[in-house]
This record gives structure tokens, C-alpha cells and sequence, in this order.
């Protein structure tokens, strides 16, 4: 999957795959890339315009999606 490198103090990157409907984040701290399954794309919109990447994660997306570390 294809992601974008984002202005984040948390996050270093982030992707998503529509037809899957999974969402891909690479964190700065350990460079851990995990996919969140079953993420709706209004999440995904709402999350890459989001005025804190790492805000909006804590808070709507960890905990609420399934999850894969990948690398």
C-alpha cells in the first residue's frame, strides 16, 4: 500500500486502501507499520484532515478497528 509521509510529531506516514477498506500507519517513535481493518472511508477523510493526527487516532481510531502489525 502506497502512503503519504505527514507533518506529525506521532505519525510518519499513513495510507489507505478503499477497496479493503484498511488504513495503514507507520509511527515515528518505533516505525511500526500496523493496518486497521474495516476502517470506513469517512474515517479515513476524516483522520488525513484531522488538526492532530495523533489526536484523532487516540481517540477514533485505536481500540475501535481490528489490527495487524506489518512490519
Amino acid at each position: 500500500m502506497d502512503r503519504t509521509y505527514v507533518e506529525s510529531s506521532a505519525i510518519e506516514s499513513i495510507g489507505y486502501d478503499a477497496a479493503n477498506a484498511i488504513l495503514e500507519i507507520e509511527f515515528k517513535r518505533t516505525h511500526a507499520v500496523w493496518q486497521y481493518l474495516d476502517v470506513p472511508e469517512y474515517v479515513w477523510y476524516e483522520f488525513q484532515s484531522a488538526g492532530s493526527l495523533g489526536h484523532y487516532f487516540s481517540v477514533n481510531i485505536r481500540n475501535q478497528y481490528p489490527e495487524i502489525r506489518i512490519g
